[in-house]
């Protein structure tokens, strides 16, 4: 029997069941337990939603700014107040280590929604005076029903990340949470109706790509689409938005990050980083340094340090406060780390820990792969080259500055990147010279909710966070008047 009753989808402020009556299984990937059937969403689900959007959308929009944040304010207080069991509900669905999802997930989100609500006052126009008695202005108009499409990785925080911008803007959101972590979305847009958010301003419609996504991407009445994925879908996403109504999109997507270690770095320092940048959240997080450039003459102190922390990370079930280290989200991605560990070692790299699956007492029930750390490694292997979203570091060594910069920039991503040294005049100088959007100098991860959050290349279009999303949430109007009697050339 399921743990949890079947959950709905979300439409006008109300938990209605899917029109076409098909469900789809959440499982915990500590246990592999059934935690509940969800309603899968079709076309005409998304089109009552979008209707309910519509008709919310009005209302919120007629809203003072003032009035819209303190709505969303008090959202803030409620998710903070429920963070506990919103974190525990997290964990039971992502399998992360119930101390990162009390203190990061829920927290982070929370955040952010407090970040637009205190900022959506700074959406000003400009009055610009033309010539005596002729002036322009400009004002920022939200765009309407917009759609988002999150991750399964981080699901409550990928949902705020989303809404926040876009409602502080006065929009109304219909929000698709993967299908394989969906059930804090639907905490979350409970949340925004008692807080007072009116009903249909933001919507949760779980699904599968093929029942809801497309038809999403496609629907002629929605703005925007904002996505969280990997970059193949992107571009599936991205064709899609644009064939169907030229909408705008945002798209937050996968990556391949390089570490740079400098010849002058603390290297204990340098190896609490590389743990952090691979092993938090067993690696599944898409601004991962999977990348470690190490000077030739450091590998093997530098080895040796990782091979200590490994030692120290606590893997267990992940309710467990002890627990940093918990499984991968599901069977079929375990599968697939577990398929590029094996391509590693056919290709050559050296295996120093790890490599394969934890089958020990209860960890046998969970999806669970070993922190894994290859040494050895070139540039043209698979590992090295392709995203692989699970706990796997990638050791390599160079000579020269210039050639750990060169082989960093040589890859179709860009979306984070970082260096280790204690010279900040080196560090700013890496730092400029590599191409990726979010970039963190003797640290890793952070992304506090003023900072843009993207990628350069094939790793994204537009930025989450920070005040250019709340514009790009809107569209600009520009009024010329005239106070002067107007002179016609005819």
């Amino acid at each position: 029997m399921p743990r949890f009753p079947d959950q709905l989808l979300y439409i006008g402020g109300r938990y209605v069941p899917a029109r076409g009556g098909h469900t789809f299984e959440v499982v915990n990937p500590a246990t592999g337990e059934i935690l509940a059937n969800v309603h899968n969403a079709g076309a005409d689900d998304l089109d009552a939603a979008v209707d309910s959007a519509k008709a919310g959308q009005q209302r919120w929009a007629a809203l003072t700014t003032v009035e819209r944040s303190r709505i969303l304010l008090r959202a803030v207080a409620l998710l903070r107040e429920r963070n506990d069991a919103l974190a525990e509900l997290e964990t039971l669905n992502t399998g992360k280590p119930l101390s990162e999802t009390r203190s990061v997930d829920m927290v982070t989100g929370a955040d952010v929604l407090e970040y637009y609500a205190g900022v959506a006052q700074a959406l000003q126009g400009a009055q610009v005076p033309l010539r005596e008695g002729s002036f322009f202005y400009t004002r920022h108009e939200p765009l309407g029903v917009v759609g988002a499409i999150g991750a399964w990785n981080y699901p409550i925080q990928i949902a705020l990340w989303k809404a926040a911008p876009a409602l502080a803007a006065g929009n109304a959101m219909i929000f698709k949470p993967s299908e394989v972590t969906p059930l804090t979305a639907l905490k979350l847009a409970e949340i925004f109706t008692e807080a007072g958010l009116p009903d249909g301003v933001f919507n949760v419609l779980p699904g599968d790509g093929a029942s809801v996504g497309t038809a999403l991407t496609e629907h002629p009445q929605i703005e925007k689409i904002s996505f969280t994925g990997g970059t193949a879908t992107g571009r599936k996403v991205m064709a899609s938005a644009s064939s169907s109504s030229l909408k705008d999109v945002t798209m937050e997507l996968g990556g391949k990050s390089p570490l740079i270690v400098c010849a002058d770095a603390d290297l204990d320092l340098a190896a609490d980083i590389a743990m952090m940048a691979n092993f938090y959240s067993s690696g599944q997080v898409c601004t991962n340094g999977t990348r470690v450039f190490i000077p030739r003459a450091l590998r093997n102190a530098f080895e040796a340090r990782l091979l200590t922390r490994v030692q120290r990370i606590h893997i267990g079930d992940p309710l467990d406060a002890r627990t940093t280290f918990g499984p991968l989200v599901s069977a079929a991605h375990m599968q697939r780390v577990l398929d590029h560990i094996e391509q590693g070692k056919a290709e050559g790299a050296r295996l120093l820990c790890g490599g394969e699956r934890l089958r020990d007492g209860a960890l046998a029930q969970g999806y669970y792969v070993a922190p894994t750390v290859f040494s050895d490694c070139t540039d043209v292997m698979a590992i090295v080259r392709e995203e692989i979203f699970g706990p796997v570091l990638s050791l390599l060594t160079y000579d020269e500055e210039d050639e750990a910069i060169t082989r960093a920039n040589a890859t179709t991503y860009g979306l984070a990147a970082g260096v280790v040294t204690p010279d900040l005049a080196r560090a700013h100088r890496l730092i400029h010279r590599l191409e990726a959007g979010i970039c963190w100098i003797n640290t890793w991860g952070e992304s506090p909710a003023p900072m843009p959050v993207g990628g350069y290349k094939q790793s994204g279009v537009g930025r989450e966070n920070g005040l250019a999303t709340l514009q790009a949430y809107t569209r600009t109007k520009s009024i010329q008047v005239e106070l002067e009697r107007y002179a016609s050339v005819f």
